[in-house]
């Protein structure tokens, strides 16, 4: 295991530029993600750090060691890192025990057997040792394949978009699985995803990606609570942006009522050195700051809802005209057209310059 540091690492293909000043720290024994949609460059990255792309720009480092700067990389064999690719990319011939230990040839027969039977037991397939791939789930393909990215004790395991072909209730549940496996070795791992479900399942650390550059690296709870920006709110969780005045800052005023928390120095119109009121801002209500309450005398009357099985999503439509989402037990089956009575649960205001 080791860190691995990304230091403003740009790549280009001609004319196009695929990562731009891309700056990360992954810890020693963490698992970090990048997070993004089709084309943002986040499996370019992977492949720049796997040794597979050279870089224009800027320093890789894994383990204190410089491993690709301009003009210069060593060689992806010589990096030590694993890589788990989309298709699992198991030998079909093999069978499960002989594609677990493939790249442990250059150990003694009695090493290489004890490192596989002890993955075979991590990743629970100890009963498949002498089957064949096809015989196999594609659950139980994907745990092979990361056993045998394993075995050799990489610094770094690299994974991309690895449960993108199974359905989604196995995908969720593997998520938790291969975690509890990367932790278990004390692997330094990063993954590649476009699900923010399974980026928030299995990392520590979240790299949200547009247009080749990192809009926001932090934790998953970070992430939801303290986007950076519009992009990052937008892309993770769900979330409706309401008009705001500030009034204070540590005080904005949206039409049901007051918050309190942070406000950003820029949050003017025309860009305010100070927080004072009359500055306009949009503020993110995520479905979990609205609350349903019988009894509260604030009312907003139900526009769409989405039944997903404990809870209602509900989309509401406020007094203003504006619309926020709120999650709702699903015991509260109310009608479409129905007013119903909300209160306020903001725990963290997120406050953008309004555009």
């Amino acid at each position: 295991m080791a860190e691995l540091i990304l230091d403003s690492v740009s790549q280009s293909y001609g004319t196009r530029k695929i990562i731009a000043d891309l700056s990360f720290t992954l810890p020693e024994g963490a698992i970090g993600c990048l997070l993004g949609p089709s084309g943002c460059g986040k499996t370019t990255a992977l492949r720049c750090i796997s040794g597979f792309e050279p870089i224009q720009s800027g320093e890789i480092r894994i383990g204190g060691e410089v491993v690709s700067r301009p003009d210069w990389m060593l060689a992806a064999e010589k990096r030590r890192v694993g890589m788990v690719f989309q298709d699992y990319a198991l030998f079909p011939h093999m069978t499960v025990s002989a594609n677990v230990g493939f790249g442990l040839r250059s150990q003694s027969k009695a090493a290489r057997q004890a490192r596989i039977d002890e993955l075979l037991v991590l990743v629970g397939l100890s009963g498949h040792a002498e089957q064949f791939p096809h015989q196999l789930s594609g659950g139980q393909q994907q745990r092979v394949a990361l056993a045998r990215a394993l075995a050799p004790r990489p610094r770094l395991i690299l994974m991309d978009e690895p449960f993108s072909n199974l359905d989604v209730e196995l995908r969720e549940r593997l998520s938790i699985e291969v975690r509890d496996i990367l932790k278990r070795e004390a692997t330094t791992a990063l993954i590649v995803t476009h699900d923010q479900n399974e980026a928030f399942a299995l990392a520590d650390w979240v790299g949200v990606m547009h247009e080749g550059r990192i809009q926001q690296w932090a934790t998953p709870y970070n992430l939801y609570h303290e986007p950076a920006n519009r992009f990052v709110a937008d892309f993770v969780g769900q979330g409706a942006l309401v008009t705001g005045e500030v009034i204070n800052d540590h005080q904005v005023e949206i039409e049901l009522g007051v918050l309190n928390g942070h406000i950003p120095v820029e949050c003017g119109d025309t860009g305010c050195d100070e927080c004072v009121r009359s500055c306009h801002v949009d503020v993110l209500l995520r479905p979990d700051d609205i609350i349903h309450d019988d009894d509260s005398l604030m009312l907003a009357e139900v526009e769409n809802k989405a039944f997903r099985g404990a809870e209602f999503l509900y989309t509401l439509k406020l007094p203003s005209g504006q619309r926020a989402l709120s999650l709702v037990p699903s015991h509260h089956n109310h009608a479409i057209g129905e007013r119903i009575g909300i209160k306020l649960a903001v725990d963290h205001v997120v406050a953008f310059r309004r555009e």
